[in-house]
């Protein structure tokens, strides 16, 4: 599993962002939303990167501290991992930069009150393009049957919650990921939590 729950602040890229001071984008997390295999790690990395900010996985996590997440299914079940998930939620977006949620966060109605105080982006992809990206994952809500199917499911029951929170959609299923991280990271940087006071 990878160290991206660090809060590390890599080099900006000076592609994005003009001279001069750096935007206060602490202030305000950057968070990623959306399904299972939309890319919102490997996605955030690379906005976090853009943008001069830390990033953190909630996923990443709740893992360095409680140990693999199926194991947690398995020995706990889903309502205590969704405990130990809410407090890794609080504690990501009170650091700031650029967060990824896990695609089960929003199933917290806390967890959705907090991002009306964040820039939040809702990834999207579609069922056609999802089949290689979750192939031979470890995935506890995919297990058994088909996942494509089950991952459609799962994904037509949080839809809603997703697009609650959000203040932007982006999708992933196509295109260089390069553009899907430019395009965020342009909208980040003048984006306005919609919870902000005007």
């Amino acid at each position: 599993m990878s160290t991206s729950a660090e809060s590390e602040v890599p080099e900006r890229d000076s592609r994005l962002l003009p001279d001069g001071p750096r935007p206060r984008v602490a202030d305000a997390a950057v968070v990623l939303v959306g399904p299972m295999g939309a890319g919102k790690t490997s996605i955030g990395k690379r906005v976090a990167r853009a943008l001069g900010v830390g990033f953190t996985d909630t996923d990443a996590l709740v893992v360095r501290e409680h140990g693999p997440i199926p194991d947690l299914f398995r020995a706990h079940g889903e309502e205590h991992f969704r405990t130990i998930e809410r407090a890794a939620v609080q504690r990501a977006l009170a650091a700031g930069g650029v967060v990824s949620l896990g695609g089960g966060s929003v199933l917290d109605p806390r967890t959705r009150a907090d991002l009306r105080a964040h820039r939040v982006a809702f990834l999207t992809v579609t069922p056609q393009v999802i089949a290689h990206r979750i192939a031979g994952g470890a995935r506890p809500l995919l297990r058994g049957g088909d996942p494509v199917k089950e991952w459609a499911r799962i994904f037509a029951e949080r839809r809603p919650l997703y697009e609650e929170v959000a203040d932007a959609v982006f999708d992933t299923s196509r295109g260089p990921l390069s553009d899907v991280v430019d395009s965020i990271a342009t909208w980040a940087q003048s984006a306005v939590p919609r919870g902000a006071s005007a």
